[in-house]
């Protein structure tokens, strides 16, 4: 299977560092393989690859380093900074890893000017439907029951599944976590993510998740910022024309396997949407350089729209999500007036038919849309 990303990693390699990122288990490791017949691999987690990038003995002879879990590595950047600078490229390298890099932010001018960031995600509906020839219906109800991480996608089998996703958290909690982490909370933190699971789709109190763990608000978002770093969990802020106070406002958080809204088809159905949004708008960010981002719209009284999404600080599109009410959503009619150019659509799991109102509300199958989904 060609990932959606390997074509724009494979330009960028005889240029740049390429930095790949995303959800353990995910497929980066394949990717990269793929990206080149000729390659080098090492993983920081064995002992032997440690040894082999201390000494830095690799095969320059192959066309492709590959470095897996590198961050784990003290002084990985200035490490990394040093390869590109004496060797320069060739060798070609791709660093990958299932913790997030957040590069600008810490890196500092250690790799300035010679990288370029990719952040993979499992399959969505869109990715999947180009590989098999499978209704979308099948595909779906796929995706829905096995989750869109390739192995257990792939393999069509729920316990199958469900076996995989118990090694899967038990592996990110019990060994990336403790990379990161050197608290003794990991009990705390593991029910923190079980009270996240009957939250998808509503908004996060800090204050009522400290109660309930019995901890600060503080440790709280610490400990959510971990997730968030780890591939589990990811944030959508609320709108507001002031990005700073949108920032104080309640979140809402997804998982990167939807399929941890185990008892609510709707928080389910809505966690789908979202992995699939968050992966196109950063796919638009990583392969073309568009700013890009995801949001909810909520006001006080309760009136909201499920997601915003911007394209270049311009609300573009609001998206409501229902599993068979086609009757629009009040939410359109008073957001429209604050956001008067925003396209919006109303998506259906199970619809009866396709339509439009005057005011250009579309009511669509949410199974089309979604394996056609384009938001430029």
């Amino acid at each position: 299977m060609k990932r959606y990303l390997q074509t724009y990693i494979e330009n960028d390699l005889p240029n740049k560092i390429v930095l790949l990122t995303g959800p353990r288990q995910c497929g980066k490791t394949t990717l990269a393989k793929q990206c080149r017949h000729s390659f080098d691999y090492f993983n920081y987690d064995s002992a032997a690859s440690r040894l082999s990038l201390k000494e830095k003995s690799w095969d320059r002879q192959k066309q492709l380093l590959i470095f897996d879990e590198l961050h784990k590595m003290q002084g990985w950047k200035r490490w990394l900074k040093g390869i590109y600078d004496t060797e320069g490229i060739p060798p070609e390298i791709i660093v990958t890893g299932s913790a997030r890099l957040d590069i600008r932010k810490k890196l500092g001018d250690s790799l300035a000017g010679r990288y370029f960031q990719f952040r993979l995600h499992p399959l969505d509906l869109k990715e999947a439907a180009k590989y098999s020839s499978d209704d979308l219906e099948t595909l779906f109800t796929q995706l829905w029951q096995c989750s869109g991480f390739p192995e257990p996608f792939l393999k069509n089998n729920v316990t199958y599944y469900k076996r995989w996703r118990h090694s899967h958290l038990d592996v990110i909690l019990r060994e990336d976590l403790i990379d990161l982490y050197t608290g003794r909370e990991i009990k705390a933190i593991e029910t923190l993510v079980l009270l996240l699971k009957d939250r998808i789709g509503s908004t996060v109190s800090y204050a009522n998740l400290a109660r309930d763990l019995e901890r600060d608000p503080n440790t709280i978002k610490r400990w959510l910022q971990l997730l968030e770093n780890l591939y589990i969990i990811f944030r959508v802020n609320p709108y507001h024309k002031n990005i700073a106070r949108s920032l104080l406002k309640e979140p809402k958080y997804y998982f990167y396997d939807h399929t941890y809204a185990e008892e609510d088809n709707g928080a389910r159905l809505e966690n789908i949407v979202a992995c699939a949004l968050l992966k196109e708008l950063q796919f638009l960010e990583d392969t073309e350089g568009i700013q890009a981002s995801l949001h909810y719209l909520r006001t006080k009284d309760g009136k909201e729209i499920d997601f915003l999404i911007c394209i270049e600080h311009e609300a573009r599109l609001m998206i409501e999500v229902k599993w068979s009410d086609d009757n629009p959503s009040f939410g359109f009619k008073y957001f429209s007036d604050f956001l008067p150019k925003a396209k919006k659509i109303q998506l259906v799991k199970n619809i009866n038919r396709e339509k439009t109102y005057p005011d250009a509300l579309e009511i669509r199958s949410l199974v089309s849309w979604l394996v056609n989904l384009n938001l430029q």
